[in-house]
């Protein structure tokens, strides 16, 4: 078995958009889904969303055994949780799938402490074996161009990458309750690939 900790986006929650479509397909695999509800979602701060979600991903077992898998700016959480993880004290991650995930600021000022920097990309692809990346082509909150966003995410990690015709952001709003097969399909391809 195997643990999966999600980390939800902006105003989201546990229950929000294709979350519990997601967990109970991968439940019922057997793997242990958390998604944890992160301090202020509608007022993200980074400090304290890295650590929600660093504990999360620690109390789930061994890395190795792990998967992280975020949506929208908990993507971006994920990325800057891997940039501080100890590798050589708490091991490499399985794999991690961003989803609807921003490589950059995109205009929202609430989250701009989350992009402040660069990624640093080395630290980052060390944390774990394998990175996907599920994004659709008429994203309207990844702008300028969500393409654009994909293909640096993918170039910075070595991930591969789905790109859907349309979606939009994959779960526009926390209410919106949707399937999203694609995800638990590169969950799924990561566990195969690291065993």
């Amino acid at each position: 078995m195997s643990a999966i900790i999600v980390s939800h986006g902006l105003g989201a929650r546990s229950d929000s958009v294709w979350f519990p479509y997601f967990a109970a397909k991968l439940a019922a695999q057997g793997h242990a889904v958390t998604i944890p509800n992160l301090p202020e979602p509608e007022a993200p701060r980074l400090d304290s969303w890295r650590k929600t979600f660093a504990e999360a991903a620690a109390a789930a077992g061994p890395a190795r055994d792990t998967v992280l898998v975020g949506h929208s700016i908990g993507g971006v959480n994920v990325l800057r949780m891997l940039e501080q993880h100890d590798v050589a004290a708490a091991g490499q991650f399985a794999g991690v799938v961003l989803v609807s995930t921003a490589a950059h600021e995109v205009g929202y000022d609430l989250l701009a402490e989350f992009f402040d920097g660069p990624f640093n990309w080395t630290r980052i692809r060390g944390a774990a074996r394998e990175f996907r990346v599920l994004a659709a082509a008429d994203d309207p909150v990844n702008v300028p161009d969500p393409v654009a966003h994909v293909g640096l995410l993918v170039r910075g990690l070595a991930a591969s990458a789905v790109l859907t015709a349309t979606g939009s952001h994959l779960g526009n709003h926390p209410d919106d309750h949707i399937e999203l097969p694609e995800a638990v399909r590169l969950v799924d391809e990561i566990l195969a690939a690291t065993r």
